[in-house]
């Protein structure tokens, strides 16, 4: 009889009727996958003898097969709205039952964790106190609302360029005259001599001639002195004297430094300032001053504006080529760090007192240009609070902090399935592991098989309205061909009762 064959197959033609209308249904569910009837036909059970007189008995629903296959990114600019590109699952947490995803659609709950519009709670992997991502296991992931805590400055790290052609900061020479001599005085002719910083030593070998030497190594002999008339020094300064001079007369001109002042920019040739932390994360100002003391010499003062010592904390040289060749401490001695001081500032907010501190100076140049600053920075940075997150491919969750810092806060983990149809339709587009599915293999995005994922964007729904709207009509057409076959059916059997 033809019954049963049209009845199975208006059976099977209102499931996949109801497949479709499924998939329509579901065309803008974000990571929705469609799904496909798929039909097998039916034979009774015959003797072996009779394989070849075997009629068919009409169709039965063999299973729903998804499509996995990627549907359409969208970007709309929401922090947690995630989608995967390419394979893998989100992994959901409800009450410790584990569910998996396409949907990306998350958003927090009030206690900071990340869970979707049914409460369930994102997996991933979590991150200490210090923004180390533990990958042992997944956990609910939670973003922390705590301040990020402060971090004293250390370092100081300084690239500069001081003047070769700065003036020596040194004041009128001292003059020391024996016998009738007297001084009408040094004069410095051009503050950007080395030989300023020299001692000069005149000395008499008779009333008109004298003998030049100086501490740099200079030595002239047979020089001709006349009363009032200026003595040059080298090429940065003169000295005038008067008076009958007798052999053996001595004359001694000595460099007169500046003493040093932080609050007299005439004492120093360049300052600049960088803003350090303390161990409870106040900030304050720290200044560094430069001062030429000869030729590739430069004492370095620094401290607290308004509480700056006067005396330098160490001295740089410089060699020929304009480089830092090396650095000395305030006794003379080469610093315990090449290139690098020690000093210390106070503090009086509570926290660690004297705060530490190394100045590093590599980088720095003495060449015959301004002074300058090529890069300035220090090591610290006070509490923070989190402004806003970004989610990276790789599932990095990034915070952003009020103090410029950046931590991570964890990370999305993605489960993939050896067999993506063997898992269990839950509804609400979530998906459950079965034995068919075999376990989930848990990694981080863009590992191994596991997709990327892409922070603000959501995946559509990979249905295809045009080709569901033609299996629609196809559905129905095979519906009226097996009503068809009943309504045939129906008139033979109603010709047999009519003999």
């Amino acid at each position: 009889m033809g019954y049963q064959q049209g009845l199975s197959g208006l059976a099977g033609a209102s499931k996949d009727l109801d497949v479709i209308g499924h998939n329509i249904a579901n065309a803008h569910t974000t990571g929705f996958k469609q799904g496909q009837a798929q039909f097998a036909d039916i034979y009774a059970n015959s003797v072996a003898t009779a394989v070849h007189n075997q009629i068919g008995l009409g169709s039965r629903l063999a299973g729903v097969e998804q499509n996995f296959s990627q549907g359409t990114i969208t970007t709309d600019n929401v922090a947690l709205h995630v989608a995967i590109n390419g394979n893998g699952f989100f992994q959901m947490s409800n009450q410790g039952a584990l569910t998996y995803t396409r949907n990306g659609v998350f958003q927090l709950d009030r206690n900071g964790f990340i869970t979707n519009a049914d409460g369930l709670k994102l997996m991933g992997y979590a991150a200490n106190a210090n923004g180390i991502v533990e990958t042992a296991n997944t956990v609910p992931l939670k973003v922390p609302t705590t301040n990020i805590a402060p971090t004293a400055t250390t370092t100081i790290t300084a690239s500069l360029n001081l003047n070769a052609r700065d003036a020596l900061k040194l004041g009128t020479p001292t003059v020391t005259a024996t016998g009738a001599l007297k001084s009408k005085g040094a004069v410095i002719t051009d503050a950007t001599q080395g030989s300023n910083a020299d001692t000069w030593t005149l000395t008499f070998t008779s009333p008109t001639t004298y003998d030049l030497t100086s501490s740099s190594g200079v030595s002239q002999t047979g020089l001709t002195y006349a009363a009032n008339a200026p003595i040059k020094l080298a090429t940065g300064a003169t000295l005038t004297l008067t008076g009958a001079a007798v052999a053996g007369d001595k004359v001694t001109v000595t460099p007169n430094p500046i003493a040093f002042n932080a609050t007299d920019s005439s004492t120093y040739n360049f300052s600049t300032s960088v803003p350090v932390y303390d161990s409870l994360g106040g900030e304050q100002s720290v200044a560094m001053y430069f001062v030429k003391k000869a030729p590739g010499t430069w004492d370095v003062y620094a401290g607290v504006p308004g509480n700056v010592p006067g005396t330098p904390i160490g001295s740089t040289k410089f060699d020929t080529s304009g480089n830092l060749a090396g650095t000395v401490d305030a006794t003379g001695k080469p610093t315990a760090t090449a290139l690098a001081f020690n000093f210390a500032v106070a503090n009086g907010n509570g926290s660690a007192t004297p705060q530490p501190l190394l100045l590093k100076l590599g980088g720095t140049t003495q060449f015959g240009g301004r002074d300058g600053i090529n890069a300035l920075a220090q090591d610290g940075f006070s509490a923070g609070q989190l402004t806003h997150f970004t989610i990276g491919n790789d599932g990095m969750l990034t915070g952003k902090y009020t103090n410029g810092q950046t931590m991570a806060l964890g990370q999305i983990a993605l489960a993939n399935f050896a067999n993506q149809n063997g898992l269990v339709n839950l509804g609400n587009n979530a998906f459950q592991e079965t034995a068919a599915s075999g376990v989930a293999q848990i990694s981080a995005p863009g590992s191994t098989n596991h997709g990327t994922l892409q922070g603000g964007a959501t995946e559509n729904s990979n249905v295809d309205l045009t080709n569901e709207l033609v299996n629609l009509i196809t559905a129905q057409r095979n519906y009226q061909a097996n009503a068809q076959t009943i309504k045939t059916q129906r008139m033979v059997d109603q010709t047999l009762m009519n003999l």
